[in-house]
């Protein structure tokens, strides 16, 4: 089976695009996993296909590297990048995600301004916070990220009983100055650290908030940087939250599965 494929980065974070527009393709846990493997696939963090949604621009399927679903926010950037290319959008879109509907605008310079759904519960925990960002992150504060050993730490985290059954996305942020973090994250479904998670620095900018950070948080990643903007509520809950960042697309071409 030959299928035409797209590969977008958005701030290092890599995905493989399929136009699934008339549902012509389907995969399975272990296709993904080839797909995505960077020895013997293309080679990405996730796999994603575009299809038609009954209302909406389009439906946004997502699968992490190992074949299980979530909400993915860089991939959701390079999505709306890919669908403004296809046009299948047109600066404005909105489309339907793992938790639900989105909105996107696109900005100058291949930015897209995602806005992410509201956050109700930040969970305080005795070595940080667990917030649920469309996925599940704990975040915890260190003093040199750059230095922390983010997949021990991390894999320790994801597999740990407070988060069982389904683990966590693990976040280790350091507090900078300006209004700005930076941010590593050890990724669940990659089951290692990615250049960049959209979720993770939402949730990590929120988390920001709590030690006196306001909107927009500038957030340092690996792959890049982002900005997350938000509306605090006096209740402790967040509101109007858009996770912006650049997408490219880097190649495309043809998969032999």
């Amino acid at each position: 089976m030959r299928i035409p494929f797209f590969k977008y980065e958005a701030t290092g974070n890599d995905f493989v695009i399929i136009d699934n527009r008339k549902k012509e393709y389907s995969f399975s846990t272990e296709q993904v996993k080839k797909i995505c493997d960077r020895k013997f696939g293309i080679g990405a963090d996730g796999l994603m296909l575009l299809e038609p949604h009954p209302y909406l621009d389009f439906n946004l399927i997502y699968f992490n590297s190992d074949g299980t679903s979530s909400l993915c926010g860089n991939g959701s950037r390079a999505a709306v990048a890919l669908a403004a290319s296809l046009q299948i959008v047109k600066g404005k879109t909105q489309f339907n995600a793992y938790d639900g509907a989105h909105e996107a605008t696109l900005l100058a310079d291949r930015t897209v301004r995602l806005k992410m759904n509201n956050v109700q519960n930040v969970k305080p925990l005795p070595t940080g916070v667990f917030l649920n960002t469309g996925s599940p992150h704990f975040i915890q504060i260190v003093k040199d990220v750059e230095r922390f050993p983010v997949n021990e730490a991390g894999r320790k985290i994801r597999h740990s009983e407070n988060f069982r059954p389904d683990g966590t996305n693990a976040n280790f942020i350091q507090l900078l100055h300006n209004n700005t973090i930076f941010v590593r994250t050890y990724e669940r479904g990659v089951e290692d650290e990615t250049l960049s998670c959209g979720t993770g620095v939402t949730a990590a900018a929120l988390a920001a908030h709590l030690e006196g950070y306001v909107s927009p948080v500038r957030v340092k990643t690996l792959g890049g940087e982002l900005s997350v903007e938000f509306t605090a509520n006096p209740d402790g809950t967040f509101a109007n939250i858009y996770l912006i960042g650049p997408a490219r697309r880097v190649f495309e071409g043809v998969l032999e599965l």
